[in-house]
């Protein structure tokens, strides 16, 4: 596209998924566009056209219809001399299936567990031999249901899963393993909302700082695959050894030949059940090329019909109004059209990949060591389960948020981990915090002040006070942490805003516009600012206060005019030189 002679391409993003684009052709003003849905399409379909123009194609070579099959790049195949995996019980399921067995097979083997060895190909039963045995649930230990809501729904009775997902630990890049300590709601039962505080442990050689956070890589649950597998009529084939490969094409010396798609981590001697436990999201909302794919899978007019009106941009509202809005998923999509029946060898390209997710550490300083374990270091996350309703009249849930709800006290995952140093570079130097953290943003803030209040303690003079301003629903129920802040040790003080406590609703910009005497003092300090949570509306609001309260600093000495856009400038250049932090998602 830069090499263009004529057309420059131009993208920009802007917020809430919104995409700008323009195209310049020679000289022309340039258009601008918004939203995906409705622009993109008609603009990628007016691309074609011009980049045909430009660029013709040789004389008797014309473009590939689209109503063409086009064979993937990935494909599966049966493993040389593939049979029915075994489950330790004898029944013919996945060998890593929920009724797979978890005892060692080598139970005479052991771990070093020094800080060089790589622990990347360690097995499940390995580590059940490396971490303390009291770590282990009981026999009769059942997951806790998570019944989240975005509302509060007595009419809807919970659904409790009847299988949990197995714990093989993929061989993920630059993956860890953590045990999971304990997974705790700490709202109210009665309350609306799960939150849970998961605490994990591992080797101490895997050291972290605020800021940092770990990815979790969910995986699916054994009735969804048992149900896809039965609807696809896969049950032959689904228990035995694959392979992958990649597609021949047309002509030779192809460069971009790939077994497999890039990023999916599948188990040695992986099974088509195995690849949709853990690699392949089958509860993802569909894309338009997904229809697009399965209309060539069917025999049924109608159904085929009705699939490419899904995939035709001109039916852009009724895409909408069948997939996103009531965020039906993959699988659903295929329970309402069963008259597709899928190539098992297409799966890994037919299906998306599961990717992690991504969680903030929340803790820090010397909540990292368990006297009681010495050797290994304590990870803590602050997780909100995902659970709410639809236009479908029925509960959804995040796929990671089900996963996690199900974890059992014990099982060992494998993580990766992401670091970010500019989170707490600006915090080790001398001086005051004011962290801005509504809800569950708090977590990598608990981190800061927990790892500052470590510091402090051995040099008080290079370490300032934190200054909290924590906003949520409801004091009773979304405190989090609320007993950790009296601590004199951790010297933070809090200030709160609980929006559905009194009739009028107050937010965390409001106590912040509240104590403009105390943000001005501050200020005139240099303190480092942390804006943590939502990457919605609120960090807009708070800079937008900020603002308001440097400008009313400034109106008795510049005027109210000049004042504001002073205040404007100063915001510009604190933020330039690392005063502002903002840690949204």
């Amino acid at each position: 596209m830069n090499n263009m002679k004529k057309g420059r391409l131009l993208l920009s993003y802007g917020p809430s998924c919104v995409v700008a684009i323009g195209f310049s052709i020679s000289g022309s003003k340039t258009l601008t566009l918004c939203s995906i849905e409705g622009t993109f399409l008609p603009w990628s379909a007016d691309l074609r056209k011009h980049l045909l123009s430009l660029y013709p194609l040789p004389e008797g070579v014309t473009p590939i219809p689209q109503e063409v099959f086009i064979p993937p790049k990935h494909q599966l195949s049966l493993a040389e001399g593939a049979a029915p995996v075994a489950s330790g019980d004898g029944s013919t399921i996945s060998r890593n299936g929920p009724h797979a067995s978890e005892q060692p097979q080598n139970k005479s083997s052991s771990l070093n567990l020094t800080q060089t060895e790589n622990t990347s190909s360690r097995s499940a039963e390995d580590l059940d031999m490396a971490f303390p045995l009291k770590f282990r649930p009981p026999i009769d230990h059942q997951p806790e249901f998570c019944p989240q809501l975005k509302e509060p729904a007595p009419d809807h009775t919970p659904i409790v899963d009847s299988t949990l997902p197995s714990y093989d630990l993929l061989p993920i890049k630059d993956a860890f393993p953590l045990r999971l300590l304990e997974n705790r709601r700490i709202t109210p039962e009665a309350h609306w909302q799960d939150v849970r505080l998961l605490t994990f442990i591992t080797y101490e050689c895997h050291t972290y700082q605020p800021g940092d956070a770990i990815t979790i890589y969910p995986k699916n649950f054994p009735e969804d695959v048992q149900a896809l597998i039965d609807l696809m009529e896969w049950n032959e084939v689904a228990d035995k050894n694959l392979t992958f490969e990649a597609t021949a094409p047309d002509f030779f010396h192809a460069d971009n030949l790939v077994m497999k798609p890039h990023g999916m981590y599948p188990l040695p001697k992986t099974t088509l059940r195995q690849l949709l436990m853990h690699n392949l999201d089958i509860t993802a909302i569909p894309k338009r090329t997904f229809f697009d794919n399965m209309a060539h899978y069917t025999e049924n007019q109608m159904h085929k019909e009705r699939l490419l009106e899904f995939s035709n941009p001109a039916f852009t509202d009724e895409f909408f109004d069948y997939t996103t809005r009531p965020r039906r998923s993959i699988l659903e999509v295929l329970q309402d059209f069963p008259s597709i029946k899928l190539p098992w060898k297409y799966a890994t390209s037919l299906f998306p990949l599961i990717r992690g997710r991504q969680y903030s550490i929340a803790s820090g300083g010397t909540q990292q060591v368990d006297p009681k374990q010495p050797g290994f270091r304590k990870f803590q996350i602050l997780v909100a389960l995902v659970r709410y309703k639809t236009i479908l009249r029925k509960v959804r849930q995040g796929l990671c948020s089900r996963y996690l709800a199900s974890l059992e006290e014990g099982k060992a995952i494998r993580v990766t981990m992401t670091k970010n140093d500019t989170f707490y570079q600006q915090a080790r130097q001398k001086g005051d915090c004011i962290i801005i953290a509504p809800g569950t943003g708090v977590a990598p803030c608990r981190s800061l002040i927990w790892e500052r209040a470590m510091h402090w303690f051995d040099k008080p003079d290079h370490v300032g006070k934190v200054y909290l301003f924590f906003g949520n629903r409801n004091e009773k129920a979304d405190y989090f942490f609320k007993d950790e802040w009296k601590a004199a040790s951790l010297r933070v003080e809090v200030f709160t805003a609980f929006s559905r406590d009194q009739p009028e609703k107050i937010y965390i910009q409001d106590i912040i516009r509240r104590e403009k005497k105390l943000i001005l003092e501050l200020m005139e300090r240099g303190p480092i600012i942390y804006i943590c949570g939502s990457s919605g509306s609120m960090p807009k609001q708070v800079r937008q206060v900020l603002i308001d309260i440097w400008a009313e600093g400034m109106e008795e000495k510049f005027g109210e005019i000049a004042a504001r856009k002073k205040a404007e400038i100063t915001m510009q250049e604190y933020e330039k030189k690392g005063g502002i932090i903002q840690e949204t998602w």
